[in-house]
């Protein structure tokens, strides 16, 4: 089954990341928002075009088990020597480098330096989603490339509008090779086909400032790339059907490529969401196949008319329903020991007690939630799958939890537990995604 990389690199370099590095770098979260959305495809890019994909592969797998790669918080331009090889790896001399910030500053109206600390940033990202998923599924040289190559046909159209592979000085990475021309004989300046064989007859043209001599008719130009070619026309009485056909010609093929391009799928990508939007995500079903799952989203408006901004039926739309409703203030303990409430916007840096920078999204709507309902308090659980020595995951969960517990902050977080594996129920013997039910993380009122 295929992953779509790009989805997932796109999602740790979301609105909280943006607002993170305009604080820090000092520029306007729309530039950076600009400036990520022209970095991302060009790096990803960089990884698909590598000449040395055995040599990258070991550097991200080997990088991302120690732990070395993950989401830089301190932006900085002077990346340290992991992102420095991987950046090389993928684009060579740094000419290639250069050209990306100088292009991408001017687009997205920041400074270079700030560009600069993005393009690591980037890079540490995306270096640590490839590595994570290279060592997840123990994939050699040949799959990694299959992987990487899978990536090709959604770069194309993450690139901002007037944008190219080649203005950013990459060159045509995927884009259409120009048709080999047919009937085409090599551009002839000032020798006159007379000269070669004087015997037959010449009529002298003119065209791009060129004198250009054909056998029996005029030279036709179909320059290309700034460069004259000529077709010979077999007779004189031939040379007035080019004023039509070529013409013609020319519309059919055009009608061709556009034809081509409406016939193309659209690929479901995230997109950001308003009340009763839908959300794309990339799902299976029981056959394996990757299909689009959709989420709907929906405002919840708490006591005080503040609203935000949640997943329909997600964890903020429960416990704001069950918090409303009474039913925590006439239930006992007992009734509120197995009512959990599973967070569906918060995930870890893979093996480690590290939130990823969109989680911090849900945290602060239950830190809303919370202030709205000073008298609630919760408790926090952390679950992990089955994979693995089951003492590690419980250390693992635990810290996880505690993590979550830090980042609220709040008084009415009571408790902090982690219970490892002990109620996963999917085998260790099964596929990542089917063990994903059992990663959580939760929360339960207490009295």
């Amino acid at each position: 089954m295929s992953i779509n990389l790009v989805n997932v690199i796109k999602d740790q370099l979301g609105p909280s990341f943006v607002s993170n590095a305009a604080t820090q770098l000092g520029e306007s979260e729309s530039g950076i928002s600009k400036a990520v959305s022209a970095l991302i495809p060009a790096v990803i890019g960089g990884f698909v075009n590598t000449n040395s994909p055995s040599e990258l592969l070991n550097t991200v797998k080997d990088e991302t088990f120690s732990g070395k790669l993950s989401v830089i918080s301190n932006l900085t331009n002077q990346p340290d020597s992991i992102i420095s090889r991987i950046l090389t790896s993928i684009f060579g001399n740094g000419d290639k480098l250069e050209a990306i910030i100088n292009t991408v500053s001017d687009y997205a109206g920041i400074r270079n330096d700030s560009t600069s600390a993005l393009l690591n940033s980037v890079t540490s990202v995306a270096a640590g989603v490839i590595g994570r998923h290279a060592n997840e599924q123990n994939l050699d040289a040949l799959s990694f490339g299959n992987l990487l190559n899978d990536q090709k046909s959604s770069l194309a159209s993450l690139l901002p509008a007037g944008f190219s592979f080649a203005s950013l000085g990459l060159g045509n990475w995927f884009g259409a090779v120009d048709a080999t021309p047919v009937n085409v004989v090599p551009e002839v300046t000032d020798v006159p086909l007379s000269d070669v064989n004087p015997t037959i007859p010449t009529t002298e043209q003119t065209f791009r400032n060129e004198k250009v001599e054909t056998s029996g008719g005029p030279a036709i130009d179909l320059s290309r790339s700034g460069t004259t070619h000529e077709i010979v026309s077999e007779r004189d009485s031939g040379g007035s059907i080019w004023k039509w056909l070529l013409p013609l010609l020319l519309l059919l093929l055009l009608g061709w490529f556009f034809w081509k391009q409406c016939d193309k799928k659209p690929e479901a990508v995230p997109v950001a969401t308003t009340d009763s939007t839908v959300v794309e995500r990339d799902s299976t079903n029981a056959a394996g196949d990757t299909v689009a799952v959709t989420r709907e989203t929906t405002v919840v408006t708490l006591p005080s008319g503040k609203t935000l901004q949640a997943y329909k039926g997600g964890i903020e739309d429960q416990m704001v329903m069950f918090l409303k409703s009474d039913n925590y203030k006439n239930a006992t303990e007992a009734e509120l020991k197995d009512k959990w409430f599973n967070f569906d916007n918060l995930n870890f840096e893979f093996g480690k007690a590290v939130l990823t920078p969109e989680s911090q999204v849900q945290l602060n709507n239950l830190k809303m939630i919370l202030a709205e309902f000073p008298d609630a308090k919760i408790k926090i659980g952390a679950y992990t799958d089955k994979k693995g020595d089951a003492n590690t995951n419980l250390k693992l969960s635990q810290e996880r939890a505690i993590i979550v517990k830090s980042s609220l902050n709040s008084n009415q977080v009571v408790e902090a537990e982690g219970y490892g594996s002990k109620f996963a129920k999917v085998p260790a013997e099964a596929s990542d995604k089917e063990r994903e039910s059992d990663r959580k993380t939760a929360v339960r009122f207490v009295k």
